[in-house]
């Protein structure tokens, strides 16, 4: 029997969660966080999906994306899986499943929750205690949404660009929205 197909429907911004297999790292290193970063990019763009925040944990990923084709998201992590999976493997010299099933995905229906979810997956880091301030880690959004750093990975939504009419304003307003 086929898997149920997800419900992502083109437009609504949709929050997914990908878990190491049995909660396992899946990132060694930086090498391994930038790799992932580039099939992710090289996915998003193939399949039509506005990547808006993320954060790559040591064993997990959280990404708040939008689907331009009701596939789109789903094709974008097979993309990814398909390439950053055997990469790691053949790096590591194992071989197997490195992902924990099929990624979970909830979209993100209220939009006054888009702002909050992006909150949420920024601060990770914070919360696992590696880092006391989310700017502080390398692997996430929040640089490029509270400080302006050019990431070719990152399409703002329009509810940050809401924030506020001019790019310092809008970053002013992300700040405070941490503080």
């Amino acid at each position: 029997m086929p898997r149920k197909r997800r419900c992502c429907p083109p437009g609504s911004p949709v929050h997914v969660v990908q878990r190491g297999n049995n909660r396992q790292a899946c990132f060694a290193d930086d090498a391994d966080r930038k790799a992932y970063a580039h099939w992710l990019r090289e996915g998003a763009e193939k399949y039509g999906v506005a990547v808006h925040a993320w954060v790559f944990m040591t064993n997990h990923v959280h990404l708040l994306a939008t689907p331009a084709a009701p596939d789109a998201i789903s094709r974008c992590m097979q993309y990814l899986g398909r390439y950053y999976v055997r990469r790691f493997n053949h790096r590591y010299s194992r071989t197997g499943t490195l992902f924990e099933g099929r990624f979970k995905s909830s979209i993100v229906q209220r939009r006054e929750y888009l702002l909050a979810c992006q909150r949420y997956i920024e601060l990770n880091p914070v919360r696992a205690g590696m880092v006391r301030d989310p700017a502080d880690y390398t692997w996430s959004s929040y640089r490029a949404h509270a400080f302006g750093k050019a990431v070719s990975l990152w399409q703002p939504h329009e509810e940050y660009l809401a924030l506020g009419k001019t790019p310092a304003e809008r970053r002013a307003a992300y700040r405070q929205f941490f503080a």
